[in-house]
């Protein structure tokens, strides 16, 4: 039994609209043994293992259904239980995980297994660690080979799984945080692998680390560290304070002691959660070694009087107390019976106590520091405590120690109240932690005493959310009411665009259209990620990693993600949620990569973008695949694009009231037509936009129909889409790869990245649309890892339409030789009738273009579809018509003219399509003279 393949998603995926990770699972010879074969002793040896098994229901939705299901006579394989295995660690962790799937991956005994994750670290550990367990609790006859290292320890390897979770988890009180944004529909990103979170989107963004805020200010969290001058402003404002004295050895800690009054506490000068603090020391050698504990965690001591009473911590936010809690110093407390040892153990076996913060109360342990407070109390670990003798084993109270926690907020004395928030606003903290002693917090410190110790930036929520006695307060949510007062916005408008083409147009054109409403967009796309106009990342940003990067910028008010196939397949998208998602088209590409085969998979990914679109999904209406997916979108309305005015449907969606964007014809030319709620707009000529080339190019005129349908659902002004339109134009700056257009030579160029059948169509289309005076030159070429009919179909999209096609291939080869993709291409040209002399194979991209430019004369159009997108325009624009061929490209044509490198391709090594007609052009490949030039094709 071993792990193939995994993916984890990090948001909507194919498998769910949250974070899961995918497991590829090949049971091997473990497919002929499901639990029913295994037997009852099996299952019983997983459920001691994993107690909260018993609480899956599985496929019966009830309690005890899974446990149930695996008894059952044939039981359940391995891979479904592994499923359940991987969440139920997640779950002693500390996450609240449930959901899983598990379904036949088609080959005999290989599963895919489907599990929800809330960190991804522990997610895949959690599978790991499951498929150990499982297979250690196998017969040793039907075990994996080296499934299980010898020597492994269950317990061992859980509690390690537990700290490892912990330790890159958030804490209890940044946790607290994130649930109270949740709950408030405030979105989160976690910006690193601690405590760092950032609440909200773009420009309405605020941060919290742990519970320190953007808001905090820097000097008065140096004031609570300070315990010192905390201790003297407090002190000027007439609050109660102990005696306290700052110290730099033993001896001036005694001195200082002895000025104060015995006892005193010594503690770190600026320490947190309790460390190196010592209590009620009442002698000089006591006191020596209470500062040699504070100095290990602090070059500064400090001393002061030792006030008696109870250790509160009291909570203030924003001003308010929101939560008083009594802290308790971890302890066990005799029955005359068992050792102090075994009453721990005892204590230990609460439900709510666990490792680290895994639960509301953390596990006793027996250390040094617990052996220190046995020894004073005249005590060791094999001692057996009198019935009721409270045995501590801190000397602080802290929850992270094994301290527990009781709520007292409603009995808190108004006086004590007023004053902790007197003291909070004192040193300047939004938030803050007044750790006060008091020997009854209900009566007033005027009337009783009592002191504060301390005041603290960053204060723990754990105690106060999850007390071990008491009300359980909700202290988070004040804070996010702080930084997101009701109606204060915290998203920005998100829309993303998929299909298989025409997104990187559509996502810059919509982008465009933003700007010129005044907004600051981030755009996602395939060469960078853009904020305000401006690329600051270059390279395919399409995936969960750019779309997180732009939300996470400060500047931006509207997103536009470019949202591909890849990055769905390979981690889902990178938000849950957008106001507007639109899909274009789905045509044939990328088919027969990750598992996706037909175009109706092709459309079950794409269609991930509506699914989770709130307000609008855009579909093309003119694709059926795309019209389908009409019925799997919740959001608020549909907008439906058709460039056939007589269409059926969205003629009855607009007389519905519903909304759609329609090309129509008028005397004029064509317009682009808005519909909404009975109403019907007429936005603007398609002449009238650049990218369209005058009207003439279909596929920009689409393209412009959607951009104008998603901002118009997003609300934008109809002025601002009609000026985003007439401004936005077919560069190379502003849309690099997409229909640019040159017309500085003596022909014209049209330079584009159509890499699948589809989008060379439209360009084609585009061609045969333009005025030529002159001859239809093209230069072709397909992706290496496409099909052989993929390929055979780019080349079909073109044949016939072109005087002259120059076949070449992309830099990177994927695997294929090193003119197969040309000759594959070539060859389908001729089996569609093109003549053999028009037909050119010239493998490298650079001699391909540098031949069609060559080629070009006076009123011709020249046809570039290229793969390096910078070096190939660089190369159009900087083109000299009167230089010399390179030495590379020497071989060439006669009838051609000087300069004009040509080859002619033999038949493919691979077959082009079953059944096509075979192509061999004298099987060989010549130059001018007759002389063999590609030996090694024969191969």
């Amino acid at each position: 039994m071993r792990i193939l393949d995994r993916s984890v998603y990090v948001g909507p995926s194919l498998h769910a609209h949250f974070p899961v990770i995918r497991l590829e699972l090949d049971l091997g010879a473990l497919e002929a043994w499901p639990t029913g074969r295994l037997g009852a002793g099996y299952v019983d040896a997983l459920a001691a293992a994993l107690p909260g098994l018993a609480e899956h229901g599985c496929s019966y939705k009830t309690p005890g259904g899974f446990l149930r299901r695996m008894r059952e006579d044939e039981g359940t394989w391995l891979g479904h239980v592994l499923e359940h295995v991987a969440i139920e660690l997640q779950n002693i962790a500390g996450e609240e995980v449930t959901f899983g799937k598990t379904r036949s991956a088609g080959a005999p005994g290989v599963y895919t297994v489907v599990y929800e994750y809330e960190q991804r670290d522990e997610g895949i550990a959690a599978g790991e660690l499951g498929l150990r367990l499982l297979c250690s609790l196998l017969p040793a006859a039907i075990r994996p080979a080296d499934s299980v290292a010898e020597g492994w320890n269950w317990p061992e390897a859980r509690d390690e799984f537990i700290r490892f979770a912990q330790r890159r988890a958030l804490g209890p009180s940044t946790a607290s945080l994130v649930r109270a944004a949740v709950n408030r529909g405030i979105p989160w990103l976690r910006l690193n692998d601690q405590s760092l979170v950032q609440l909200g989107h773009g420009k309405y963004q605020q941060r919290i680390q742990a519970t320190v805020t953007g808001r905090t200010p820097h000097i008065a969290v140096e004031l609570a560290s300070d315990k010192e001058e905390t201790n003297k402003i407090l002190a000027t404002l007439g609050l109660p304070v102990p005696k306290q004295e700052l110290v730099q050895s033993e001896n001036q800690a005694v001195r200082a002691a002895r000025r104060i009054g015995l006892p005193v506490v010594t503690k770190p000068y600026n320490g947190n959660h309790g460390r190196g603090i010592s209590i009620r020391l009442s002698s000089d050698e006591e006191v020596a070694q209470g500062y040699l504990i504070a100095r290990e965690h602090s070059r500064s001591v400090v001393v002061e009087s030792f006030l008696e009473g109870d250790d509160h911590r009291l909570l203030v936010v924003n001003g308010e107390l929101v939560a008083a809690t009594r802290r308790t110093p971890g302890h066990v407390v005799g029955d005359g019976q068992h050792t102090v040892a075994e009453l721990i153990d005892i204590v230990n076996q609460d439900p709510r106590r666990g490792v680290g913060h895994e639960k509301v109360l953390t596990r006793l342990e027996l250390d040094p520091q617990a052996q220190k407070m046995l020894d004073a109390a005249g005590l060791k670990a094999d001692s057996v405590a009198a019935a009721g003798q409270v045995v501590h084993l801190r000397s602080t109270a802290n929850l992270s120690t094994g301290g527990t926690a009781t709520d007292v907020t409603d009995v808190i004395h108004p006086d004590n109240r007023e004053m902790a928030e007197r003291a909070v606003r004192a040193i300047g903290l939004d938030v803050g932690g007044v750790d006060f002693l008091t020997k009854n917090i209900a009566e007033s410190y005027r009337k009783i005493g009592g002191g504060i110790c301390e005041v603290n930036a960053a204060p723990g929520f754990r105690m106060h959310v999850a007390p071990s006695e008491g009300t359980p307060r909700d202290v988070a949510a004040p804070v996010i009411d702080m930084l997101f007062p009701p109606g204060a916005p915290s998203r920005v408008p998100v829309a993303a665009v998929t299909g298989t083409n025409g997104k990187t147009t559509t996502a810059r054109m919509l982008a465009h259209i933003t700007k010129m409403a005044g907004y600051t967009p981030g755009l996602t796309s395939t060469d960078g990620v853009y904020i305000d106009g401006q690329r600051t990342v270059q390279g395919d940003m399409t995936g969960p990693v750019s779309a997180r990067m732009v939300l996470a910028d400060p500047q931006i008010d509207i997103a536009v993600l470019e949202t591909a196939r890849g990055g769905l397949l390979r981690a889902g998208m990178g938000v849950n949620e957008v106001n507007v998602g639109a899909v274009l088209n789905v045509q044939s590409d990328h088919l027969g990569l990750k598992g996706v085969e037909t175009l109706e998979q092709l459309a079950d990914v794409k269609r991930i973008v509506v699914e989770v679109a709130t307000d609008c999904a855009v579909l093309n209406a003119d694709d059926p695949l795309v019209l389908k997916m009409s019925g799997y979108t919740e959001a608020k309305s549909i907008c439906y694009v058709t460039l056939n005015p007589q269409h059926t449907l969205v003629r009855e969606h607009i007389r519905a009231g519903g909304r759609a964007c329609a090309l129509e014809a008028g005397v004029n030319g064509q317009m682009i037509a808005l519909y909404d709620r009975g109403g019907y707009i007429p936005l603007l000529w398609t002449h009238l936009i650049p990218a369209t080339l005058e009207g003439r190019a279909m596929h920009n005129v689409q393209n412009a129909m959607f951009a104008a349908a998603m901002a118009f659902s997003l609300g934008i002004k109809l002025d601002a889409i009609r000026q985003g339109l007439r401004t936005f134009d077919s560069t190379f700056f502003q849309a690099p790869g997409r229909m640019n257009v040159f017309n500085e030579h003596p022909f014209k160029v049209l330079f584009d990245y159509g890499h699948n059948a589809h989008a060379v169509a439209a360009m084609a289309d585009l061609a045969g649309r333009l005025d030529v005076a002159g001859r239809r030159i093209v230069v072709l070429a397909g992706p290496g890892d496409r099909r052989d009919e993929d390929l055979v179909a780019i080349a079909a999209a073109v044949a016939g339409r072109f005087d002259h096609y120059i076949c070449r291939r992309d830099d990177n080869l994927r695997e294929r030789a090193a003119d197969e993709v040309p000759r594959i291409q070539a060859a389908a040209l001729a089996a569609a009738g093109v003549a053999a002399e028009a037909i050119s194979v010239i493998p490298d991209e650079q001699e391909a273009i540098d031949a069609a430019l060559r080629m070009g004369a006076p009123g011709d159009l020249v046809l570039i579809f290229a793969d390096a997108l910078v070096r190939s325009w660089k190369q159009v624009t900087k083109f000299k018509p009167d230089g010399a061929a390179p030495a590379a490209a020497s071989a060439r044509r006669a009838d051609e003219g000087p300069g004009v490198p040509s080859y002619v391709a033999e038949a493919p090594p691979r077959a082009v399509e079953a059944g096509a007609p075979a192509f061999s052009l004298e099987g060989l490949i010549r130059d001018e003279r007759g002389v063999r030039l590609a030996p090694e094709a024969e191969d």
